[in-house]
């Protein structure tokens, strides 16, 4: 019973994202604003809403693609792209921080 409650809730979860796709668009408008101060290149992309965040390295280039997906209890998350949940998107400044973390780790792995 325990797994259909699951299955049921990602299917509820991948609707409510795939409709959402404006509120998406502008959280990640948000998390744009908040990264280009630090430096970063942003280039969106609508189908599906994602943004690449490129840095340059000593050893070349660093991106990440984030999106934003609806998480349980009616709120909005952004994600690191087929990797991890980041944090809520009611805090761009957040998700920048970490973002920023992220892409100081692939260009300097010895920092973390």
């Amino acid at each position: 019973m325990r797994a259909l409650t699951v299955r049921a809730e990602s299917i509820v979860l991948g609707w409510r994202t795939w409709r959402g796709r404006s509120t998406a668009v502008r959280y990640l408008d948000l998390l744009a604003a908040a990264l280009r101060p630090k430096g970063y290149g942003c280039i969106p992309r609508t189908r599906p809403p994602l943004l690449w965040v490129v840095a340059g390295g000593p050893r070349g280039h660093a991106r990440a693609a984030i999106g934003v997906h609806a998480i349980p209890g009616g709120a909005w998350g952004y994600h690191e792209a087929g990797r991890r949940h980041l944090c809520p998107c009611g805090d761009a400044e957040g998700a920048a921080e970490l973002v920023d973390r992220i892409l100081k780790h692939r260009m300097f792995p010895a920092t973390w």
